[in-house]
């Protein structure tokens, strides 16, 4: 019986460690276990094949060397597509770029493959027309991108690993190493669950339990609008002022309503969504960097009721304070 053909579709402008990381892995699959627990090797369950646009080698960042082994035109059929991620600026989508991918992906697709992608190869997905109505993930700093050139596709900023569409055949994953977890479900799903588990063991591969919330950061990419760009700058070092956005309202000199319009035109988001991610990114910062007191944190970025602040940040980090500050203070220190 064959092995399923797994696609790993990949450009110049992929990361080598998601590209290798996930060969090695899927090539380990059924194979590797055996020969640690038995000394006997396994059977290699799935056939993986670095694919690319034309046949020629190439360096992805960092100079490391990439050598496809089949080209869209060679491998007109497989069993599954998991597109690495191909990066592109958060302000803009490369188009030109993505657009030789598209008719591939559909085909494969339409002949049942499943389609899967990491970090920002999901946008490469979104272009080829696949992701209409649905949800994905991706990294969670294309948020706002998503939500301007994809109004018909959710991007869910929390996940790690988006399923709501396998039945469809599409699974995405989000920011870098999510990886681990798309390549568990891809073994599980071709190779069964205990090839899965066996293959996680091999590699020391464990899963992002709270999602990707706690390591998303605030994007503050000035605003193209000059008095809003100058609002955003002021707010920098204001955040902890007492109504934030009426005093930006004021600096704008704009009405409420039209002040209101053109900061969500240029930011992507309402004056007050802007201010509370500011505050929470803030309050990361210190959690991350200080032993100042959970309390004192929140008065220092502009909430008097600690219990608000708490809530709050539980809901754009996805954990307690002081479970970010458990999980990131000590990063670096060694175990």
């Amino acid at each position: 019986m064959p092995r399923p053909v797994i696609a790993l579709l990949v450009a110049p402008n992929s990361s080598a460690g998601i590209l290798y990381g996930l060969y090695d892995v899927l090539y380990s699959a059924g194979a590797v276990f055996p020969d640690l627990v038995m000394g006997v090797p396994g059977r290699e369950m799935l056939d993986v094949r670095i694919v690319a646009a034309e046949g020629a080698a190439f360096r992805c960042p960092g100079n490391v060397l990439v050598e496809p082994q089949e080209t869209l035109a060679t491998l007109p059929r497989c069993d599954a597509v998991l597109v690495c991620d191909m990066y592109t600026p958060i302000t803009r989508v490369e188009r030109q770029d993505f657009a030789i991918y598209r008719d591939w992906l559909r085909q494969q697709h339409a002949q049942g493959a499943l389609i899967g992608s990491v970090c920002s190869g999901v946008l490469v997905l979104a272009e080829a027309g696949l992701l209409d109505g649905r949800e994905v993930a991706s990294h969670w700093a294309y948020s706002e991108l998503f939500a301007r050139e994809y109004p018909k596709t959710r991007l869910r900023r929390d996940r790690i690993l988006c399923l709501t569409h396998e039945e469809d055949g599409i699974v995405t994953a989000g920011g870098i190493t999510s990886w681990h977890e798309l390549v568990l479900y891809v073994i599980r799903r071709f190779c069964g669950a205990d090839v899965a588990r066996q293959t996680a063991k091999v590699h020391l591969l464990s899963g992002h339990e709270s999602g990707q919330l706690p390591f998303a950061a605030m994007n503050r990419a000035s605003a193209d609008d000059a008095v809003i760009a100058a609002c955003q700058v002021w707010i920098a070092d204001n955040y902890d002022e007492p109504n934030p956005v009426q005093r930006m309202v004021d600096l704008s000199g704009l009405n409420a309503r039209t002040f209101a319009r053109r900061f969500r035109a240029a930011t992507g988001r309402s004056a007050i969504d802007y201010v509370v991610s500011l505050r929470i990114e803030e309050a990361k910062q210190a959690l991350e960097r200080s032993d100042v007191p959970v309390d004192d944190i929140a008065v220092d970025v502009g909430y008097q009721d600690p219990a608000a602040f708490r809530r709050l940040f539980r809901k754009h980090a996805g954990m307690t304070p002081q479970g970010y500050r458990r999980r990131f203070a000590g990063i670096g220190a060694g175990a």
